[in-house]
């Protein structure tokens, strides 16, 4: 007995010893994720109230003097434009195809190229450019460019690491800070979960549950607690929905399917004839005209043509005013299209879930449907609108269920994600995302070879 007990003693003071280090250690591979989620919701705070401000002045500009747009619109476009073209290329668009792609390059040979991808110069011009377009009526989102943001944050916290803190995964902190940028862009902390597993990345959840989990969680916090408690939306009435509105969902989710696809086709369309022009007069001349177009159609056809489209969904979600005008959907179509081949900072985000709303409403108006169903066919064509262009459906599904809390219907956003994923892959083997991001990846080894050269 008196033997034993000291050698207890022992190995109770050696296990102890390894427990205490291995907290330690799981502390400090902790910590970087912490804190990138704190800045993360802190910065997604402001950048939201900023765009909120910028589609305020729009409003102010319209009612008071319609007009003006005629110059402030192309100035903006064409600001913007020279913004990201003169200081951070790869801040144009939306920046979900940018961080795809900075995944796939975070390997040991090829880690220094993110640094094109993902930077503080990356963040500044996104947010300046962005809310330039936004200013001047363009119909872009703040979502995707989040994204980007976060997942810079959380590069150039990875980057400052001292050399004798334990190493961290760039990847995964890549990956999770994306997952927080979309979380807290749009207060769905399972949407951003999804969206790193669905969309930017193949790797198995075991491998960064851990730090994804607190990293939308933390970020989630923080933007609530900055914001208090909301919704993207708010609590749609669904209630009393006839089961043969299944028969009115699968059409309108082909149709998104299509439209999301669709608009994606034409974007990707717009930017390979932009990049035959050699000529540098022409790529000056593009977001002045870009800009007049989409004035003209904001004076003469609908207002509805400018911004992320946010007040569509909110109007037809939680007012009397329900159905909109037939053209309403193209013009939530054309916008976006204009608008983000201009080459400045903006998502599609919104945009797209706006398109589907529009084109929801239509398709309710024309069939008579009640308050209730029209909810239900509004929310339906937002997700299979977004899952036309993203081809991610469990996203879109939550997404759309998180923002409005209406997990009663979650089987009918299901199925209309389904639908509309399939009809969209025939359109396209490929997503709008994907084809990007084999494009921002052509150019940064492009990039490097001149460089060498």
């Amino acid at each position: 007995m008196n033997i034993i007990t000291p050698i207890r003693l022992v190995l109770k003071s050696k296990y102890d010893s390894i427990g205490n280090a291995k907290l330690k250690r799981d502390l400090l591979n902790a910590l970087p994720f912490w804190l990138g989620a704190f800045v993360t919701g802190a910065v997604a705070v402001l950048y939201a109230k900023l765009f909120f401000w910028a589609e305020s002045g729009t409003s102010y500009i319209y009612h008071h003097s319609r007009w003006l747009f005629l110059i402030v619109t192309p100035l903006c476009f064409l600001l913007s434009w020279w913004l990201v073209s003169r200081f951070a290329g790869y801040a144009r668009g939306s920046g979900i195809p940018q961080v795809s792609a900075a995944i796939e390059l975070s390997n040991p040979k090829h880690h220094y190229k993110v640094n094109k991808l993902l930077s503080l110069r990356i963040i500044l011009v996104k947010i300046g450019s962005s809310l330039i377009m936004v200013l001047g009526g363009g119909a872009i989102g703040r979502e995707g460019p989040t994204i980007q943001i976060a997942a810079s944050i959380f590069k150039k916290i990875n980057d400052y690491l001292p050399a004798w803190y334990p190493k961290i995964s760039k990847r995964n902190m890549i990956v999770t800070g994306a997952a927080a940028g979309l979380a807290s862009a749009f207060n769905t902390p399972l949407g951003g979960i999804v969206f790193a597993i669905e969309e930017l990345t193949k790797t198995h959840f075991s491998f960064f549950k851990s730090a994804l989990l607190t990293g939308v969680i933390i970020a989630g916090l923080t933007a609530l607690n900055l914001l208090g408690p909301y919704l993207y939306l708010g609590y749609p009435q669904l209630d009393n929905i006839a089961p043969w509105i299944v028969l009115v969902i699968i059409p309108v989710a082909l149709i998104g399917g299509m439209g999301g696809s669709g608009m994606g086709s034409m974007i990707l369309f717009i930017f390979r004839k932009k990049n035959a022009l050699t000529q540098k007069h022409w790529k000056i001349a593009y977001p002045i005209v870009a800009g007049l177009a989409l004035a003209a159609l904001a004076i003469w056809v609908s207002s509805q043509t400018f911004g992320s489209g946010k007040e569509i969904m909110v109007s037809t979600l939680f007012t009397n005013d329900k159905h909109l005008e037939w053209y309403i959907p193209i013009l939530r179509v054309v916008g976006p299209i204009i608008s983000f081949t201009n080459g400045a900072s903006g998502g599609v985000f919104a945009p797209s879930l706006s398109a589907g709303a529009s084109m929801g409403s239509v398709i309710a108006g024309w069939l008579h449907l009640s308050g209730p169903e029209t909810n239900l066919v509004v929310l339906c064509g937002m997700t299979a609108f977004l899952t036309g262009i993203t081809r991610s459906p469990f996203t879109s599904s939550i997404l759309v269920l998180e923002m409005t809390n209406s997990h009663n219907i979650i089987f009918y956003i299901m199925l209309t994600a389904l639908a509309a994923n399939l009809m969209a892959n025939l359109m396209s083997r490929h997503s709008f995302y994907d084809r990007l991001k084999d494009q921002y990846i052509r150019e940064v080894h492009a990039s490097e070879v001149q460089e060498t050269d």
